[in-house]
């Protein structure tokens, strides 16, 4: 895991530089792109075999960010849906949402964060505050997921977050944001940004594919169990592949090889290990390879471009 702490840095404002798609090349040859690549691939490593149930130390750190996530969540109880109007996607009180977490992001991280890292806040609040949706649009997809993993990437580059802390980041802090969003996409109606529809690997998340494929390896759940509702419903809890099946199953209606393609084709693939090599490889190709997503991503100091 990359850590640096010069924390006397110069801290700016970060802005978007992937304005057009000619600007993609520049992108995937930049250091941050390394990053991010080598920083996900080293999170799926670090909870191979592992359940949430198990051993693994959870730092006060790892819970202070636990913290902030319960903050934002408990937001929710304060912009109710608006039921004035019905639709199927894009319930507007979501805007007011986003615009309380905005307004409360900096506060947040000063509760979170030792005085030494407070110079970083103009950097992290983008990342956090794009982390959960667009308000506009109304949305939620695998860039915003990217945008949340890009401001724990911070964390770590600052020294905040530890190397041995990776566990924890999956299995405690990125479960509690992969719930929490699960709760705003139903609460809000958010619409999926980007969907390929029955083609894609899920209308809003990858990550919780790839590092719950991890889990997976050795778990003695084969692939072909993992859309076996009963299997599902058992052991969801305790892997994050199966909670995103449960969440898929309880939104979605019809059969699942209709709605959910690839999933549905993963089911068939022999072993865990090969499952996880190939959701790395779509990563890099249909997220940090698509000018769509990542043109919304922002650079700073810590993580430029």
């Amino acid at each position: 895991m990359t850590s640096n702490r010069d924390i006397g840095r110069a801290y700016i404002i970060p802005q978007r530089q992937i304005l057009e798609p000619k600007d993609m090349a520049r992108w995937q040859q930049s250091s941050t792109y390394k990053e991010v690549v080598s920083f996900v691939e080293q999170l799926s490593k670090s909870v191979e075999g592992k359940p949430v149930s198990s051993d693994y130390v959870v730092s006060a750190n790892v819970q202070a960010v636990c913290a902030l996530l319960d903050k934002a969540e408990r937001l929710i109880e304060s912009h109710p849906p608006d039921t004035s109007t019905a639709s199927r996607y894009g319930n507007k009180a979501f805007r007011r949402w986003i615009s309380d977490l905005k307004k409360q992001a900096g506060q947040l991280l000063l509760e979170m964060l030792s005085e030494k890292y407070h110079g970083a806040i103009v950097e992290l609040a983008p990342y956090l505050e794009q982390a959960f949706g667009n308000a506009t649009r109304i949305d939620y997809g695998s860039g915003h997921e990217l945008s949340f993993v890009m401001w724990v990437l911070c964390l770590c580059k600052l020294g905040f977050l530890e190397p041995s802390d990776s566990t924890a980041i999956v299995l405690a802090m990125f479960r509690k944001y992969i719930l929490l969003c699960q709760r705003l996409q139903e609460t809000y109606s958010l619409e999926p940004a980007g969907s390929h529809g029955v083609w894609g690997l899920d209308d809003y998340q990858f990550l919780l594919f790839y590092f719950g494929s991890a889990q997976l390896i050795g778990s003695g759940i084969a692939p072909a169990a993992s859309i076996d509702m009963q299997v599902v419903s058992d052991m969801a809890s305790d892997y994050l592949y199966l909670q995103g099946i449960r969440f898929i199953a309880k939104t979605k209606s019809g059969p699942f090889f209709e709605h959910s393609r690839q999933l549905y084709d993963i089911s068939g693939v022999g072993k865990w290990e090969k499952v996880n090599q190939g959701l790395g490889k779509m990563y890099r190709v249909e997220v940090l390879g698509k000018f769509p997503v990542v043109q919304h991503l922002v650079f700073g100091s810590i993580l430029a471009l």
